[in-house]
């Protein structure tokens, strides 16, 4: 048991948990950017520093504009969100300060906010009620999602280097013609220099 929790837990480094906190100014709005893969979970948690008579908009959208979470002028101090990407992407996470003209001393708005992805985003407790798991049965399904997720961030990796070799055989055929053209066209003017200044010393006579 203590042998698959020890897995577990080295494993577990390579998912990402995303915290970070920071400031809103008043009537207005702060958006951050997270690349997250194809078919990954991803969970939210925000909390908000309280403030009298202060609303917020939480909204989440992808590179096309789709909404994936909207919650528009709440006064609560913290929420949850959760989605599934479809595709990877880049997905905009932006938090909107409300403050009515009859608050007088108007402050920025803390914001706390924690990102889970992939495994880490899953309730595994709930999965164990639900399907009437055991202890060691709940740690290797762990194990088999934290495996499936490696080998998709492998294989994501991979696509990439891929990508990226394609690119530099390009560039560098691409520079290869650049090159014999730039030295072709360095001889032709060469070779026009020499007919030029022989066409003019035979003018001023100064050759046969």
């Amino acid at each position: 048991m203590k042998f698959f929790g020890f897995i577990f837990l080295i494993i577990s480094l390579s998912n990402s948990i995303f915290g970070i906190r920071f400031y809103v100014k008043p009537n207005d709005k702060k958006c951050l950017k997270e690349e997250i893969h194809k078919n990954v979970l991803v969970t939210g948690e925000y909390n908000l520093h309280e403030a009298i008579g202060y609303t917020t908009s939480v909204h989440v959208t992808d590179t096309r504009g789709h909404t994936l979470y909207k919650r528009e002028n709440f006064a609560e101090s913290s929420g949850k969100f959760a989605f599934t990407a479809d595709e990877y992407d880049i997905f905009e996470i932006c938090f909107s300060s409300h403050v009515p003209n009859t608050v007088h001393n108007k402050e920025d708005r803390e914001v706390s906010l924690t990102l889970k992805h992939g495994v880490e985003a899953k309730n595994y407790e709930d999965l164990a009620k639900a399907d009437r798991l055991k202890p060691l049965e709940l740690e290797l399904r762990k194990l088999e999602d934290l495996a499936e997720s490696i080998v998709q961030d492998f294989a994501y990796m991979r696509s990439r280097e891929e990508e990226m070799r394609n690119t530099n055989e390009s560039t560098n055929s691409r520079v290869l013609y650049l090159s014999l053209f730039s030295m072709a066209c360095l001889l032709g003017l060469s070779f026009w220099q020499v007919l030029y200044l022989r066409r003019f010393f035979k003018t001023k006579k100064l050759i046969d």
